[in-house]
């Protein structure tokens, strides 16, 4: 999963098409809980693009976007958000490929 460095490479890749952003930090526990699973989620859904944003490095675009707490996921396709899964708790493999499966509906 690609890293986002810059937000000008943010505001470009949310054009695409099936787009995932998982915004995370290091420090938390409950995001490194996702990497237990989380690869087989991304080669599970190979119809979305994840990319992973760094809540400290981008915190004035998580508050932009109404992301206080993490680990969040909020989609886009050609720019417009199709969905968002946003709150401080911990998340379940099957959470998050419920989450997926809402964006295909």
């Amino acid at each position: 999963m690609e890293k986002i460095t810059s937000i000008e490479q943010f505001e470009q890749v949310k054009q695409g098409e099936n787009i995932v952003f998982e915004f995370t930090a290091n420090w938390c526990p409950d995001c490194r809980f996702l990497y237990m699973f989380f690869s087989e989620v991304i080669e599970e859904n190979k119809d979305f693009t994840f990319y992973k944003v760094d809540r400290d490095e981008f915190i004035d675009l998580c508050g932009e976007l109404d992301i206080y707490g993490i680990p969040s996921f909020v989609a886009f396709n050609k720019g417009e958000e199709i969905g968002r899964y946003v709150n401080k708790d911990r998340k379940t493999k099957e959470q998050v490929e419920e989450f997926l499966e809402g964006l295909r509906r």
